[in-house]
């Protein structure tokens, strides 16, 4: 059991309080996360919360949401979100992010890239004050040419080892790619690096989310608390709800 699995329950349904009737929602993925998806089912059957439709980060996520009856939206994801919930890694003093601890992290950009409010469901030890001061960059890599990236990596004064499955074979991805989880230390400049990585062929996709949060709520022993990047309006999500 989780020791923290009640003040991550907490927050997480904090977070879900933001989601209006009307709106369309995205689903985040991570032991975290799934309290707020269980949470907005259970609004839903309730009837407090009507005219939701969502879109999850993962395949797990999408199947708790079906067997919760949340209505799904199609893949091609038809419309932008109103509001999305997820969870971190690491978290930095202006809420830039890793994330992909779960492997997930191309569809959580993807859907965060597309969502209008990026609420992210934190405990206080995901909090830090550099990015990878507590966690690697995940890497989502093709197969082809796979061992390549490795030695990228290394020559930008990192290491990178290959996250491998409970069988001790290689993880693989919902997209069927593979994973490296890149160590560069605190890192120094994160946009820079977030760069470099996006230029290099073969890296689907890198755990460096910068400047997409929109607000974190941290849970610890004493209860949620909100954080907002710094002179940033945090807005609510009351009134906000889907075109038809």
């Amino acid at each position: 059991m989780d020791p923290r699995a009640d003040v991550k329950q907490e927050a997480a349904e904090a977070a879900v309080g933001e989601i209006r009737s009307g709106m369309a929602v995205g689903l985040g993925t991570g032991s975290t996360a799934i309290f707020a998806t269980r949470r907005v089912g259970a609004l839903i059957k309730s009837g407090e919360l009507q005219d939701i439709v969502a879109f999850a980060t993962s395949t797990a996520t999408r199947r708790e949401a079906e067997a919760l009856g949340i209505p799904m939206l199609a893949d091609e994801l038809p419309c932008d979100l109103d509001v999305t919930i997820d969870g971190a890694d690491e978290v930095d003093p202006v809420l830039n992010l890793i994330k992909g601890g779960g492997g997930a992290h191309l569809r959580e950009k993807l859907v965060a890239q597309a969502t209008r409010r990026e609420l992210i469901v934190v405990d206080d030890s995901k909090l830090s004050p550099r990015l990878g001061t507590r966690h690697p960059v995940p890497l989502e890599v093709l197969e082809l040419g796979w061992s390549s990236q490795d030695r990228y990596v290394a020559s930008l004064g990192g290491t990178a080892r290959t996250r491998l499955a409970p069988d001790g074979r290689p993880l693989r991805t919902d997209q069927g790619n593979l994973i490296l989880d890149a160590d560069f230390g605190p890192i120094d400049d994160p946009v820079g690096l977030a760069a470099t990585l996006d230029d290099r062929a073969g890296i689907v996709a890198h755990g460096l989310f910068l400047g997409l949060t929109s607000a974190v709520v941290v849970a610890g022993a004493d209860g949620g608390r909100w954080l907002t990047p710094p002179g940033a309006d945090p807005g609510s999500a009351s009134g906000t709800a889907r075109t038809p």
